[in-house]
């Protein structure tokens, strides 16, 4: 028998259960509707590729991901003009523009800029009219061949970190980095009060 002023225990166990459960079997169908349409879609934007503008190489963001590498939105301005490529022209020809991008390495421009110069190299133009040729336009030969890029063009590799191997030396041994640590901060910690003494002692050596 329950002892004390408690609840009476009353089970709850008419919670109907099979209005929340959700059912997945549309998703087979589902899966070939979605291939059908990236199929549709590849023929529509022929002879463009079909994963969209070329994007640049950026530095993921925070202290936590920043070593890693990722598309990002758009090319800048400056990236753009030393590839010799007009900002008006670059969305034409299949390249993503962001006007608000800022590039903050020297390395990071070089290699967006090379992934230009090496698009530009590979890139075939169709003329708008098959017709009425214009100036840069591809020739004709470049056109028979050309062929619709599929998945992923020019994508970003991850490079491996490699490690060098290097023997271990008595010198390595002997040396005491946290002694060495803390010699270095009282030092930094000291440099105020040092400068002010030896400044002491020079106006005690003229007087």
């Amino acid at each position: 028998m329950v002892k004390h002023n408690n609840v009476v225990p009353n089970g709850h166990f008419k919670k109907h259960w099979q209005n929340y459960v959700k059912t997945w079997f549309n998703q087979p169908a589902r899966k070939t509707r979605r291939r059908i349409a990236r199929q549709k879609k590849a023929v529509k934007i022929f002879p463009r590729p079909t994963a969209g503008p070329l994007r640049p190489i950026v530095q993921c963001q925070t202290l936590k991901y920043n070593m890693k590498s990722r598309a990002g939105r758009g090319f800048t301005l400056e990236e753009l003009k030393a590839a010799g490529i007009p900002k008006k022209l670059a969305p034409t020809i299949g390249i993503a523009v962001d006007h608000r991008r800022k590039n903050r390495s020297l390395e990071g421009l070089q290699a967006n800029v090379q992934r230009l110069k090496t698009y530009k190299a590979k890139l075939v133009i169709f003329p708008r009219r098959a017709r009425k040729v214009k100036a840069g336009d591809s020739a004709p030969e470049e056109l028979a061949t050309a062929t619709q890029v599929q998945g992923p063009y020019m994508p970003i590799a991850r490079q491996k970190p490699t490690v060098e191997l290097v023997k271990v030396t008595d010198e390595m041994k002997s040396f005491k980095a946290y002694a060495t640590l803390r010699v270095e901060r009282m030092n930094k910690r000291q440099v105020g009060a040092r400068l002010k003494k030896a400044a002491e002692a020079e106006k005690e050596e003229k007087k």
